[in-house]
Order: C-alpha cells, then sequence, then structure tokens
C-alpha cells in the first residue's frame, strides 16, 4: 500500500510517496518518490500580505502534477498540508478553495501547534533519554520544541523564517522573543543537544563534517555557513552547486540554527532524515487504519 504527503511550505511544495512496510507488529514507511519544487509562496505573503493570481496559477498546476503522479504510482490515500505563507495570506484559505475545486486536491491549512505537533510525532523517534532543542526552520515560521526522556517539555512557534529574513520582513523582536524563550524553557544545568529539521539543514549538514552518521557541530554549521556566505549567488549555484531556491535562503536559515544553539548552548546538532512530510505521511496511515476499523 502507498500513501502520500503534499507539503507546501512558504519556499518549497513536496511531495511524498511511500510504501508502508510490515515486519510483523512493526510499521515502518519506505520511500518510493520525492519530489520538491519551489512555488516561493513566501515572497507573495510576507511582502505583500496575499497570493498573488500568478502564484495561484502555479500552485494549482503543481497540485495537478502531483495528482497524476499519485495516481500513476496508485496511491491509496494522502493529505495535502499549507504552512506559515498559506496560513498568513488574506486570501489563503479562498485560494485553497478554488484550487480544490480545479484540482479535487483539499489543502489543509494547517497552524503552527499542528505543524510542530507533526515533525514531532515523527522525530521523537529518534531521540533518546538526554534533553533535545529541536529546531525546525521553514521559510515563513520558526518551530522549537524541548524535550527530555523523549517527551515533548514545551513548544512555541515563531514568525521568522529563511525567506522572511530574506525579504527583510521579521517580525519586530523575533529574535529577541526566541532568545527569552530558549532562557526560559531550557535547563542549563544539563547537557542540551540541537535536533534540526528542514531543507536548509540538510544541505548544511551535507556539506559539514561529520562526527556520526546524523552528528556535527555547531562550530561545523557555522563554518558551512560562513563558506558559503562568501560567495555570490551566482556562485553560489554554479560553483556550490546549490540550487537557485536554495542558495539565497540557506545562509539566513543558518543564522537561525546557529544562533538558537548558542542560546541553548547546544554544540552538537542531529540532522535525522525526517521532517513535516513523514509527520503527515504517519497520520494519513493512523487515520487510514480508523477508517479502515470502522468499516
Amino acid at each position: 500500500m502507498k500513501l502520500a504527503a503534499i507539503d507546501i511550505g512558504s519556499n518549497a511544495a513536496r511531495l511524498q510517496i511511500s510504501t508502508v512496510l510490515h515486519n510483523d507488529e512493526v510499521i515502518s514507511f519506505k520511500r518510493v518518490e520525492y519530489v520538491r519544487f519551489p512555488l516561493r509562496l513566501g515572497h507573495d505573503v510576507f511582502n505583500f500580505g496575499e497570493l498573488t493570481p500568478e502564484s495561484e496559477a502555479r500552485t494549482a498546476k503543481l497540485m495537478q502534477v502531483y495528482k497524476l503522479l499519485m495516481e500513476l504510482h496508485e496511491v491509496e490515500d494522502y493529505m495535502a498540508c499549507a504552512t506559515s505563507a498559506m496560513r498568513e495570506s488574506s486570501n489563503g484559505h479562498e485560494v485553497a478553495k478554488r484550487i480544490e475545486a480545479l484540482t479535487g486536491i483539499k489543502i489543509h491549512i494547517i497552524d503552527g501547534s499542528k505543524e510542530a505537533e507533526l515533525i514531532n510525532n515523527v522525530v521523537v523517534q529518534a531521540l533518546d533519554d538526554r534533553q533535545f532543542l529541536h529546531i525546525d526552520v521553514g521559510g515563513g515560521s520558526t518551530e522549537l520544541n524541548l524535550y527530555k526522556n523523549r517527551q515533548k517539555i514545551n513548544s512555541k512557534s515563531f514568525k521568522i523564517g529563511s525567506v522572511r529574513l530574506l525579504e527583510g520582513k521579521e517580525t519586530k523582536g523575533a529574535w529577541r522573543k526566541i532568545e527569552d524563550w530558549v532562557e526560559d524553557n531550557v535547563d542549563s544545568s544539563e547537557e542540551i543537544t540541537a535536533v534540526g529539521t528542514g531543507g536548509n539543514i540538510s544541505k548544511l549538514f551535507n556539506l559539514a563534517s561529520k562526527t556520526s552518521e546524523s552528528e556535527t557541530t555547531r562550530a561545523e554549521i557555522e563554518r558551512i555557513r560562513n563558506h558559503i556566505a562568501g560567495f555570490s549567488q551566482e556562485d553560489r549555484i554554479n560553483k556550490l552547486r546549490l540550487n537557485a531556491d536554495r542558495a539565497d535562503v540557506i545562509v539566513p536559515a543558518a543564522d537561525i540554527y546557529v544562533s538558537v544553539m548558542k542560546w541553548a548552548g547546544a554544540n552538537t546538532i542531529i540532522v535525522p532524515d525526517l521532517g513535516l512530510k513523514d509527520g503527515i505521511i504517519q497520520l494519513v496511515y493512523s487515520q487510514w487504519k480508523k477508517k479502515k476499523h470502522l468499516s
């Protein structure tokens, strides 16, 4: 059986299709298709407060492509979720309704707490009993989740992200709010490890020297950030071989990860290959199971 997740973010929209694997009583998901397209909805919303007709048309066209891919893969069930850009857009709900009428794909516009919950449900599987600060940086928002003994102690969503920083549209005092939250919630008497999710930290991690298969240091992330910042946008694309929509946002995103780690006193960061799309797949499976049980 195949399930799918569509994640419509402020920078890009992703489609992930996974096969459900059964090993005795253990359920796992194997990715069989992954497509990412840079819609950049955040550019419209953070500058003009709404989605333009051009962005709506591109999003609708992309949803049609994703629908065809799901049909080819014979996907049993799926869910499409939109985050920061669409939820802050004054016409986000109207656009979502028109896209559903045109493509048949219902877009769920989720709030920051739901976004954090979906990511939490998969990230917690990568943790042990130590203190962890999970940092998820998107195009329009940053979600922080604090864990102890694999239990979420606290969480907060902040209106600061890579695209928002790039456009100079972060909310006033956003940096201070994050610093204050970290200071108020992190137990400084205990060692803390950061957990990073999001496309930018995955790319930074790929470029970094690693202390293990899924771990590197704050100093190494900062070194890679400074290395990339030394190149022009054109050279980041041609010499560093970064995608155009990654080349301009990766430094602002790195600034968020590094700053939060410094404030928390975290010297190492784990970067599991997990994110919102994986949380959506897990939710789709649990809902499918309920429907099957009820029928």
